[in-house]
């Protein structure tokens, strides 16, 4: 382990010290530990890197608010070391600052693999929210809740070794410094940049992941020039975890085959660190599921052609809530039943699934669409769509006021009503 200046990160090494540096970087609210079942593998050929977030882990509370931020700490961390070049392998926020580096610092890394992650975190109100929740609770609630966010039940429940350990890694984090890594996300925003990330890049999702699933997988391999998509199944958000042999797999494949331009085996790396003392609980044995790295793929029917309607549905259900489709669904009857199954298989199996625009911009334009129409009701939803999508509230109005001048202000008027309601339902903290 380290000594941690201020502008530094907590870190450990494992692996042969003359191997090439392969970094492995944590999600929000966990320690280098939710990588322990990826390690034995990894250092067989590399020079395991992994650090702790400020305040995690017992790491120095040294708030970092953006991910600029930590990835200059990193950097400061590794110029320290001696370490010029590197793979890096990140998880939610560390998959944030492996994109932060390869956009900001594209020669020190040799290859990236991003975990769980997006080009944007949802909304920025939601991160806010969570920290109000912090400063006026303490970590405590976030903590209770971070098996449902990080796996699924069936995983949770018949692990609650590992699943009591992922609630004291979050309740143990120094608040300050999970508020601060809340801010950093909410300002987190590099979808406009993704075309210039230059290094083979593999996104790896768990297929039931509720945080950052496969649409913001999706979003990050059409925008990444040299990018490939690999989804879990059986997995939720800390996928590592919940399927350490896949993910293991997966890994060692990318970096074996996707490592730019030659090592520099003139690097220099600390000795061997003390092995772990507190290793994640080992799970019970499962069967490895199987995960391809491959393009995301319509489904097709059985004789070929592709499944709009499923994939449709699919998509129906990521942009507009499973509860909105169901009861859209379940009204329709046979009067209107051929009417909800043209609505899936062409505007969203054919439409919102084409890669030409983001979910983002189609939820700009279908606003747009809906006020020009005077259809508020289905404005209401799409403005839920829209925050689902990425749009905050101030983006939102911002829509609302170009069309105030292309569709008039009475109908902008009736917008604004409608959108300031759900806007307000949606972002209120619970209590």
């Amino acid at each position: 382990m380290s000594e941690t200046p201020p502008n530094t990160l907590q870190y450990r090494f494992d692996g042969p010290e003359d191997a090439p540096v392969l970094i492995l970087g944590p999600s929000l609210g966990t320690t280098w530990h939710m990588w322990d079942r990826q390690v034995p593998e990894l250092a067989k050929q590399w020079r395991v890197f992994r650090f702790d977030l400020p305040g995690h882990g017992g790491a120095p509370a040294h708030p970092a608010g953006s991910v600029a931020e930590l990835s200059a700490r990193l950097l400061a961390t590794l110029d320290a070391l001696g370490v010029q070049r590197f793979g890096y392998a990140g998880c939610a926020l560390g998959g944030a600052i492996g994109i932060e580096l390869a956009l900001r610092h594209p020669a020190r890394l040799a290859s990236l693999a991003v975990v769980a992650a997006s080009p944007r975190f949802g909304t920025a109100d939601e991160f806010r929210q969570r920290g109000v929740v912090v400063r006026t609770n303490g970590l405590d609630p976030i903590a209770r809740t971070a098996p449902d966010r990080w796996f699924t039940g069936g995983f949770a429940a018949a692990q609650p070794a590992i699943t009591e350990w992922a609630v004291q890694m979050v309740r143990t984090t120094d608040p300050g410094c999970y508020i601060a890594a809340c801010e950093a996300l909410a300002a987190f925003d590099v979808r406009p940049e993704l075309g210039r990330v230059g290094v083979p890049t593999l996104v790896l999702v768990g297929s039931d992941d509720q945080v950052t699933g496969p649409a913001e997988a999706r979003t990050l391999v059409a925008g990444i020039p040299d990018a490939r998509l690999a989804v879990v199944p059986g997995a939720s958000h800390l996928v590592p975890v919940e399927q350490p042999a896949a993910v293991t797999d997966l890994l060692v494949h990318h970096f074996t085959t996707a490592w730019q331009q030659p090592y520099d085996t003139g690097q220099t790396a600390l000795p061997g660190m003390p092995a772990v003392p507190v290793p994640v609980p080992a799970a019970a044995p499962q069967p490895a599921p199987v995960a391809e790295i491959a393009p995301a793929a319509v489904p097709e029917r059985p004789d070929g052609q592709p499944d709009r309607y499923r994939t449709g549905l699919k998509v129906r259900r990521e942009v507009l809530g499973d509860a909105h489709v169901d009861r859209a669904l379940a009204q329709a009857g046979e009067f209107s039943g051929e009417f909800q199954e043209f609505v899936t298989r062409y505007a969203w199996g054919e439409i919102w699934d084409r890669p030409g625009l983001d979910r983002r911009t189609r939820s700009c334009v279908t606003l747009t669409a809906l006020v020009a129409g005077g259809h508020l009701e289905e404005l209401a939803f799409h403005t839920r769509a829209a925050l689902r999508n990425g749009l905050t509230p101030d983006e939102i109005k911002e829509v609302l006021l170009q069309t105030a001048v292309y569709c008039g202000v009475p109908a902008a008027n009736s917008a604004f009503r409608v959108a300031q309601q759900v806007i307000r339902e949606e972002t209120t903290p619970a209590e």
